[in-house]
């Protein structure tokens, strides 16, 4: 009786860190943390299944705890491959921005004739 009562606190506890986790997901001040948490929520997630696996004594649930991890594993790929394409258009926008500003700096000192 006392691993099925440590088993559901286990269970209890990742639970509360999972929620703590989807906070951190929709407050995150950046992407980057809210990857992180989502990735932290998914691999909460696993354990919460693998804690219940043992807990009822059914081996079959492993398996979706398995397919889980496949399908976390590949959302917070495509979540770093969205985080690293916003990254580089950025990227572009600002390197694009600036050499406008220097075009126009350009600009301005031909049209007085470069004396101030």
């Amino acid at each position: 009786m006392s691993f099925s009562l440590f088993i559901l606190i286990c269970i209890i506890l990742i639970s509360i860190m999972t929620l703590l986790c989807l906070i951190r997901a929709i407050a995150g001040p950046k992407l980057a943390d809210r990857i992180m948490a989502v990735n932290m929520i998914g691999t909460m997630t696993i354990a919460i299944i693998m804690l219940l696996s043992v807990l009822l004594e059914e081996s079959s649930i492993l398996d979706v705890a398995l397919i889980y991890a496949v399908i976390s594993f590949v959302a917070v790929i495509v979540l770093a491959q969205i985080y690293v394409g916003l990254y580089h258009e950025k990227r572009l926008l600002t390197d694009k921005r600036d050499d406008g500003d220097e075009d126009e700096e350009h600009e301005s000192i031909g049209r007085s004739g470069g004396t101030s």
